[in-house]
This record gives structure tokens, C-alpha cells and sequence, in this order.
């Protein structure tokens, strides 16, 4: 590809897709398109193969979408996104709520979606779910997130699983001159000197996993 930049204009929103087994499990992802109308519509979502909730999708064949909006506690995405279901429980200290069995985030999202896989496509590193929506709701009039809010508002970055991950953390310098800090777990980039205290308000680390920006 001559440009990989152009690649980022390409539409994204930010979901929690969640499902439950033996315990209950979710990530974040940024990857789902409405593929057919109708009462039940199919869509697709995109899920990388190391993911615990990948692997518990394929048995369970059901999965819910939490939508999330631009007034969702941000620190919802550093829990989805960059810690794991196999060794936390994310739902603990976030608002949700049981639907067939299902976890859902209400956690000021605009709604859910709740679906059944019918097949899926191995992908290289990722597996692509297709599935048919059997139920849904729309609880408020909240600005659905998108991945340019997320990225550009939130400074966030995406997780290394995620299909949009860039492996080399972008070089960015301020036109005030002001000192620049990138996080390197989640790619944050803070402006100005770090408190002796701080945590990075996307994944939640401390100064400590910082490295200086370069010029």
C-alpha cells in the first residue's frame, strides 16, 4: 500500500462485544458492518484469534454488541481493550445487565444488539463473525463513539489485537513546544510534564510505561 494513512478514513465505531460461557467475557472492537435489511439484519464483526473472547464466541455462538457513546466512562475501553477476560472480571465495577444470559454495558451506551453467529471466515489474524441480529433497543439519544473521537478527543490508540493496531507509535510534537509523552501500552499522548502520580487515563498505567515523544 503507497499510503497507509488513507486507511484511517475508512469509517469505525467503538463497541464492546461481549458473551458468556463459564464466565462472562468481552473486549473492544471497531470493526462491525450491517451487511442486509430486514426484521433481523446480518452483520459482520472482526475479532483477532488471540482474543479470549473469540474463543468462547465459537462455542457459544452468541454474542452481544454494547454501542458504545461519547458520554461512556472512557475507562470502560481501557478495560475492554487492554486487559483479559481470561484473568479479569471486566464487568465488575462497570453498570450492566443480563439479556438471555448475555452481559451487556449500559454504562451510558446508546443501545444494544443481540446475535447469533451463522459462520465463520478465518482471516489471517483475525476471525470475521457473521451473524444475524435477534434483538436490539436504543436506550438514548447519545452520540455514538467513533474511532476518530476516540483517537483524536480521547488520545487513545488502538489495542495491539485490534485490526487497526499500528505496530510503530506515531511521532508527534507540539506547536507550543510543550513536552510530549506516549504511552507505550496504548499509544496515549500526553502533553506537558507527568505528575509524579499519573496514569494514563485510556489503559491506566503509570508514568513509568511513558517514554518521551520524539521530534
Amino acid at each position: 500500500m503507497k499510503n497507509k494513512k488513507i486507511i484511517r478514513d475508512v469509517s469505525y465505531g467503538m463497541y464492546v462485544v461481549s458473551t458468556k460461557k463459564d464466565k462472562k467475557v468481552g473486549c473492544i472492537i471497531n470493526t462491525l458492518c450491517q451487511i442486509t435489511s430486514g426484521e433481523n439484519p446480518v452483520i459482520t464483526i472482526s475479532l483477532n484469534k488471540e482474543n479470549y473472547t473469540n474463543q468462547v464466541i465459537k462455542q457459544t455462538k452468541n454474542f452481544a454488541i454494547s454501542i458504545l457513546s461519547e458520554q461512556t466512562n472512557p475507562n470502560v475501553i481501557s478495560t475492554f481493550g487492554f486487559q483479559s477476560s481470561k484473568e479479569t472480571d471486566k464487568f465488575e465495577k462497570f453498570a450492566y445487565k443480563m439479556i438471555d444470559e448475555i452481559p451487556i454495558i449500559t454504562e451510558e451506551c446508546c443501545g444494544y444488539l443481540r446475535c447469533e453467529v451463522m459462520d465463520i471466515i478465518d482471516c489471517e489474524t483475525h476471525d470475521i463473525f457473521i451473524a444475524r441480529v435477534i434483538e436490539g433497543d436504543k436506550w438514548n439519544e447519545n452520540t455514538p463513539m467513533t474511532y476518530r473521537y476516540y483517537h483524536e478527543v480521547l488520545k487513545g490508540q488502538a489495542p495491539k489485537k485490534a485490526p487497526t493496531y499500528e505496530e510503530k507509535l506515531e511521532k508527534k510534537v507540539t506547536q507550543s513546544g510543550k513536552e510530549v509523552w506516549v504511552c507505550t501500552v496504548c499509544g496515549y499522548i500526553h502533553e506537558g510534564p507527568l505528575p509524579e502520580d499519573f496514569h494514563c487515563p485510556i489503559c491506566g498505567v503509570g508514568k513509568e510505561k511513558f517514554r518521551k515523544g520524539e521530534e
